[in-house]
């Protein structure tokens, strides 16, 4: 008699620690990426609404400790609770760089995510 196979998924969702490159702040949030739509832009996309900045003002994504992502694939290799850096251009205004919303100013962009807290 065969064993039962066993049906092991992957959550549906990938999740991220992300936080802006500081000297000031270390503090990570977690961010949930659905695994299907898993692309470069989506990561950016999604960290900037959580952490409440332009995407434009993003120069570099860094997986931490010291690799930089560039492209879809590098993105598709991640796994659940790495940490990333978003690193912001610098235009001339420390302000910029230096303002990070309070998480009680933005709400959740997942809107599961956010119905769990409450």
């Amino acid at each position: 008699m065969a064993e039962p196979q066993l049906d092991v998924k992957k959550p549906s969702e990938l999740v991220l620690k992300v936080r802006i490159q500081s000297h000031k702040e270390n503090d990570f949030i977690e961010v949930e990426l659905d695994r299907q739509e898993l692309s470069y832009q989506n990561l950016l996309q999604v960290s900037c609404y959580e952490l409440g900045i332009n995407p434009e003002q993003v120069e570099k994504i860094r997986k931490l400790p010291n690799t930089l992502l560039r492209k879809d694939k590098d993105i598709l290799r991640l796994q659940d609770f790495q940490e990333v850096e978003l690193i912001l251009m610098k235009n001339g205004s420390s302000e910029l760089a230096e303002y990070t919303p309070s998480l009680l100013e933005k709400p959740c962009y997942n809107s599961n995510a956010a119905k769990m807290t409450y």
